[in-house]
């Protein structure tokens, strides 16, 4: 089972800790969290409810293009590419090259967990 980390910090804590990996001062454990967020409030508009059940239903169909994602979820091809935009740029989603070219989302992990 792979999990997908998330944690929760201040700008100025992100900002401080971002400077000292790149300083080699500090070097990221693995058990530490990949994807950071500011605030719960952050937090949650990304990980709603219907973006926890988009991520779901991304591992579960694999589906080959946003097209095929709008048509499984319901939503819009033109919301999806903005959700999957910003998940994608969170670390949350890949996105792969799929038939003809064309952007194939995908969620390497089997759960999320908030520290």
């Amino acid at each position: 089972m792979t999990t997908l980390k998330v944690g929760i910090a201040t700008y100025d804590e992100m900002k401080q800790r971002t400077l000292a990996i790149a300083r080699g001062d500090r070097k990221p454990g693995r058990d530490e969290p990949k994807v950071w967020f500011t605030s719960m409030q952050s937090a949650a508009r990304i990980l709603s409810a219907e973006n926890r059940s988009l991520l779901g239903l991304i591992h579960a169909k694999r589906p080959s293009s946003i097209a095929e994602l709008a048509a499984l979820s319901g939503r819009s091809a033109n919301n999806l590419s903005r959700t999957l935009k910003t998940m994608s740029r969170l670390g949350l989603v890949n996105m792969e090259k799929g038939e003809k070219g064309r952007k194939a989302p995908r969620f390497a992990f089997d759960e999320i967990r908030l520290e």
